[in-house]
């Protein structure tokens, strides 16, 4: 059951644009694996904008401002990405009590997205209970 999803947009430029202002952003705001991923890639800029609109979709969607290092996207063997939580955020997406996290990100020339959904078993206690049963929160 879905209970939470959170989407975020970004202009990759502006990714670019901060980066080159600010050279130690990309180490503040993301982990190792996932510089080491975006920097071999042909256009590091629009892959560390859609890891940032993931990262700002996680926060969404558990409702909580989170630390850019406690989400970190990776890619699963096929390619697949995939959220890998800890800390504060893995206690807020309530990862130990059988939650899990579902990501999809996409971009063009211009613009980078990420969709995070917090998905549960079918009756997840510890999630807002005056909401009616299959509500999304956004």
């Amino acid at each position: 059951m879905i209970y939470s999803l959170g989407i975020d947009i970004i202009e990759i430029d502006r990714i670019r644009d901060a980066m080159r202002r600010h050279p130690g952003m990309a180490r503040r705001l993301f982990t190792e694996r996932e510089r080491a991923y975006c920097e071999g890639r042909g256009d590091p800029a629009a892959h560390f904008a859609a890891r940032f609109a993931a990262k700002e979709a996680m926060a969404k969607a558990v409702g909580h401002w989170l630390r850019w290092q406690e989400v970190e996207v990776v890619n699963e063997p096929s390619g697949r990405p995939s959220i890998s939580l800890s800390g504060e955020a893995a206690a807020r997406a309530h990862v130990a009590q059988g939650g899990r996290v579902l990501v999809s990100l996409s971009h063009s020339r211009d613009y980078a997205v990420g969709c995070v959904a917090l998905v549960g078993p079918q009756e997840m206690p510890w999630f807002d209970e005056k909401l009616p049963p299959g509500s999304v929160c956004v």
